[in-house]
């Protein structure tokens, strides 16, 4: 991933929080051509050290060559958007902001427990927030069975880890209002770049 040093972001704490708040990522691997799926991809740390895990159904061409020991790349995207010229106190260059983290990571193919174990935390975790939340342990018995030979579990071992924050750094504080400004009139995804924005700077 191409990163100038100024929009680098490598920090654990960056790239665990990011990953928690942006889980739907993109899982791209080889085939007899480049594949990816957009799946949920959720982490579990055990001290210092922190996987990657998720599945994918036994459909997907991509299945075929999972194998333990194959590279994977995975992209988790942040809140993006376009910036005008016209937004500047003084004529600038239009550009794009946005935030991503890439993992490369070894595959390793769950067994039969540890994809339960997953489907556990997985809908766990979405489904807490839920109003009235069904939990995959409420799940009747026969439909979970028939679903589990349908799908595949595995786990992700990071080996290179990237994170980038292009949020305006450098900009003076005038014209990072006047982008902010302009992008919290905007669409949902565009308020939260205005946000992201913000948090980077420490501007009001």
């Amino acid at each position: 991933m191409y990163r100038p040093k100024k929009y680098q972001k490598d920090e654990k704490e960056f790239i665990l929080k990011f990953i928690e708040q942006h889980p739907f990522a993109n899982f791209i691997t080889r085939g007899n051509r480049l594949l990816a799926t957009h799946i949920p991809v959720l982490k579990e740390e055990n001290g210092e050290d922190w996987r990657l895990y998720s599945h994918i159904a036994n459909h997907n061409e991509q299945r075929q060559f999972l194998k333990d020991g194959e590279e994977a790349l995975i992209i988790f995207h942040g809140a993006h958007g376009y910036v005008s010229s016209s937004w500047y106190r003084e004529q600038d260059i239009s550009t794009w902001d946005y935030s991503a983290v890439h993992v490369n990571a070894r595959i390793r193919l769950q067994d039969r427990k540890e994809l339960e174990y997953s489907l556990g935390k997985l809908v766990e975790r979405f489904e807490s927030k839920q109003e009235k939340p069904l939990f995959y342990d409420e799940l009747p018995r026969k439909m979970v069975e028939d679903h589990l030979d349908l799908i595949t579990g595995f786990w992700l071992e990071p080996v290179k880890v990237e994170g980038i924050a292009k949020l305006h750094q450098a900009y003076d504080k005038d014209n990072l209002r006047r982008v902010v400004a302009k992008l919290d009139t905007g669409e949902p995804l565009e308020r939260e770049l205005s946000r992201d924005i913000r948090k980077e700077n420490q501007i009001e």
